[in-house]
């Protein structure tokens, strides 16, 4: 593994917060996504452990999904000059503060509102130290993302764009937008990169760029070929990020939760209509459990890390 030079830390966390990567000089400290809400204590502490009296000076997202921007207001909250960036396209709903649009509602999940001091935009830059990070735009796995590369050392922040296995959900294909090729233009564009090292949106970095790329475009493929295949891929992620959040929960209360979450509505909608709700959502629960990823007894379902 290629050493990350001095001034650039990378917070690998669990899955249920994005990882965090802290780029500092002796003037500024930039913290790249913040993790989910439930862990902005931690991820406080992560940064105060590394810049110690030095001020947190700016956030920049790379996407609104609540896992990378949950720690936004806890942050805000600590440092009072702090500058917060994030992708144009939602900044209008960040404003109003507008969680249906923000989709936080359809996915069951909670982020805590924050306000914003601009956007981060593809082509933007900022300037730490003697390195330029850019914003190249990374549509696909969420319409507005962004993946942040530093050309000099050929460090790429991927986000969810490109993870050691795979990547995100394409959270457009639930509704039905055809976002198959903006992810592989984004895998393009990360190739054409040529980055020596990633730092991706969850997982541990890695340098075999060449090998995830390859093992990303076979995964688009696969679902490509079988949108039902990620249709169940996506309804399993949110239920799995759902018993991350509260590791152990009541069957039925899972359910009631799912019945809630618009997404999980309408991938039961488009792709299991002739199954019950909580038939289908048992069905994906035994799936889990058989991935290693939760225990089902008599009447829970316990999540397994």
């Amino acid at each position: 593994m290629n050493e990350l030079p001095n001034g650039v830390t990378f917070f690998e966390r669990g899955w249920l917060s994005s990882n965090n990567v802290l780029i500092q000089d002796a003037d500024q400290a930039v913290l790249v996504d913040t993790g989910y809400w439930t862990h902005a204590i931690q991820t406080s502490s992560l940064v105060a452990s590394v810049l110690n009296d030095q001020p947190l000076t700016a956030v920049v997202n790379t996407h609104l999904h609540s896992d990378h921007c949950g720690g936004n207001a806890y942050l805000q909250s600590l440092y009072p000059s702090l500058r917060t960036y994030i992708p144009p396209g939602l900044a209008a709903f960040v404003d109003d503060w507008d969680a249906d649009a923000l989709i936080y509602t359809a996915t069951g999940q909670h982020c805590p509102s924050f306000s914003r001091t601009g956007v981060f935009a593809d082509g933007d830059t900022f300037l730490i130290g003697n390195s330029n990070w850019r914003a190249y735009s990374a549509p696909g796995h969420d319409p507005h993302s962004i993946v942040i590369f530093q050309e000099e050392d050929g460090i790429l922040i991927s986000a969810d764009a490109l993870w050691e296995n795979g990547f995100g959900v394409v959270f457009p294909e639930i509704e039905g937008v055809d976002a198959f090729d903006e992810v592989e233009a984004t895998l393009e564009i990360i190739q054409q990169l040529k980055p020596k090292i990633v730092l991706p949106g969850h997982g541990a970095a890695f340098n075999d760029v060449k090998g995830a790329l390859i093992r990303a475009k076979s995964r688009l493929a696969q679902f490509r070929g079988s949108a039902e295949k990620h249709a169940t891929y996506a309804a399993k992620v949110l239920l799995k990020f759902k018993l991350l959040d509260v590791q152990k929960i009541k069957y039925l209360d899972l359910c009631a939760w799912a019945s809630s979450a618009g997404y999980l509505q309408l991938l039961k909608k488009t792709y299991a209509n002739k199954s019950e709700f909580d038939v289908w959502v048992f069905e994906l629960c035994k799936s889990l459990e058989k991935n290693g990823a939760c225990l089902i007894d008599s009447q829970y379902i316990i999540n397994i890390n």
